[in-house]
């Protein structure tokens, strides 16, 4: 006799998750470029949230023995400030449904010093997936530790006193990312010695390395550069590309100053490219939550039918990428363009307002504005 289902396995069974093209196509619609990070990204999070679901029950189409089971895979992305790492996360987490704590890594100190436990992360992911009775959900979940490069110990060598944020923290970080019981206390910190703790499953929890990794393009170069051996001979290691980073490797990451014991569990390494003009110009004007869409209709319930001219979105790129923000600092200079703008139509009056190249130098420099208006 068949023994009959329960309402969760049914589902379970029944279940099939977005695949990494259909991943990618929803990325597309708020991400400009990036295309070998999505790529990445996508087949790292499909094949997650599959091995998580193969782990606890057989899946539809999957031949391999019962008692195989599917080790995680942790990501690594390195890429300058800016360039939409957090952001990429956030929307296949979204897309996903699955819950997402971004963790701020500089806060983290070994036990015993000021600063954050390695165990408040998963606090934070617990409380992401709706709390304590939702802690089936958070094992499941992704972690972010966002500026994870600030952790890189300096040197090659251990330093023979306490790192306080660097190599103690890589440790704490190990015993969780490798996959575990690990106990917390719900309500975070050191302030409550007294409370029980909760134990949470790591093994299917995704982390997600982020950081800048200033230094480590030289790192990658010194690496891949032709070197000169003898007379007339020379060894071409490898020929650079664009983006050091894309050529990245686990030995370089040691040089920086991560703990091979960490590296191992961060087998997917990716990357993001810098952003151009053109990108900037584009993530103004065409993703689906585009800054100049939000700033139209913001304004259009003040009867105000914003445009900006090309060459407008042109200038506010450039000047994004002479301050080194990145797509992040778009924002900023939308509201220091739009700021009087803002101010002027707000009484309701109908009008259609038109930024110009002029208005946009004008205003950035601080000098008098010549606002075109149609």
């Amino acid at each position: 006799m068949t023994q009959k289902k329960t309402t969760n396995e049914a589902k379970i069974a029944d279940w099939v998750p977005p695949t990494p093209k259909e991943i990618v196509k929803y990325l597309n619609q708020f991400v400009i470029g990036q295309d070998a990070a999505k790529k990445k990204l996508a087949v790292a999070c499909y094949n997650h949230v599959k091995r998580t679901f193969a782990n606890a029950m057989p899946m539809p189409g999957c031949k391999e023995k019962d008692d195989v089971t599917i080790e995680k895979s942790n990501i690594l992305i390195a890429g300058h400030s800016g360039t939409g790492k957090t952001f990429l996360i956030k929307k296949i987490a979204e897309f996903l449904q699955l819950p997402c704590y971004i963790a701020d890594a500089t806060k983290l100190t070994e036990s015993g010093y000021v600063g954050d436990d390695v165990e408040n992360i998963l606090v934070g992911l617990i409380r992401a997936a709706g709390g304590p009775e939702h802690i089936g959900l958070a094992q499941m979940g992704i972690v972010v530790l966002d500026e994870f490069d600030k952790l890189g110990r300096k040197g090659d060598n251990p330093s023979i006193t306490r790192d306080v944020g660097g190599e103690g923290v890589q440790q704490g970080l190990l015993k969780i990312v490798e996959g575990g019981i690990v106990g917390v206390p719900p309500m975070g910190g050191r302030k409550h010695p007294e409370q029980e703790l909760l134990y949470i499953d790591t093994t299917n929890i995704l982390f997600i390395a982020l950081g800048a990794f200033d230094g480590l393009d030289d790192i990658i170069r010194r690496r891949t550069e032709k070197r000169t051996c003898g007379f007339n001979s020379t060894i071409e290691v490898k020929e650079e590309s664009d983006n050091p980073l894309s050529m990245v490797i686990s030995n370089d990451l040691k040089s920086f100053g991560i703990i091979p014991e960490l590296i191992g569990r961060l087998p997917i390494i990716t990357y993001t490219n810098d952003l151009t003009e053109d990108d900037l110009v584009r993530i103004l004007k065409e993703p689906k939550n585009a800054l100049i869409k939000q700033y139209k209709k913001l304004l259009s319930i003040d009867g105000v039918n914003l445009s900006f001219t090309d060459d407008a979105c042109k200038l506010i790129a450039r000047h994004a990428l002479e301050l080194k923000i990145g797509a992040r600092g778009l924002r900023s200079i939308m509201e220091n363009v739009l700021t009087d703008i803002m101010y002027d139509y707000s009484d309701g009056k109908n009008a259609d307002v038109i930024i110009d190249e002029s208005y946009v130098m004008n205003t950035l420099n601080i000098n008098n504005k010549n606002l075109k208006a149609a």
